[in-house]
């Protein structure tokens, strides 16, 4: 058990990932699809913050001399991850709106049902 207490944040991420996948092959409403395509996106972020993380790491930060000797935590995966956070919600705010439309046209937001109904 001890083996597994340094991975959790691994399992936790590939876990986020596994069930963001499963919501968006299973399910045909769009909102739980899009909810699906966020986990999957908050599973990559956990992933690489878990990358970058150094246990007993200090911020990247030259304040002090006798700090420059101790590990520091790798900022790039952490600078990847804001970003990705934005564009995250920026790519989930525009398929919610996306959906607002669909529904105020079709009247449904089933994805069987959509791809049957023509223009």
């Amino acid at each position: 058990m001890s083996f597994l207490a340094g991975y959790v944040q691994y399992i936790g991420s590939f876990g986020l990932v596994l069930i963001g996948l499963y919501i968006v092959l299973v399910k045909t409403n769009l909102i739980k699809v899009i909810l699906g395509i966020n986990l999957i996106d908050t599973g990559v972020n956990l992933f690489l913050v878990s990358v970058g993380y150094i246990r007993m790491g200090t911020a990247p930060i030259f304040s002090q001399a006798e700090a420059a000797g101790r590990e520091m935590v790798d900022p790039v995966p952490q600078a990847l991850v804001l970003t990705a956070i934005v564009i995250g919600v920026s790519v989930v705010a525009l398929a919610l709106s996306v959906a607002i439309r669909l529904y105020e046209h079709y009247g449904t937001l089933n994805l069987c049902k959509i791809r049957e109904l023509k223009w």
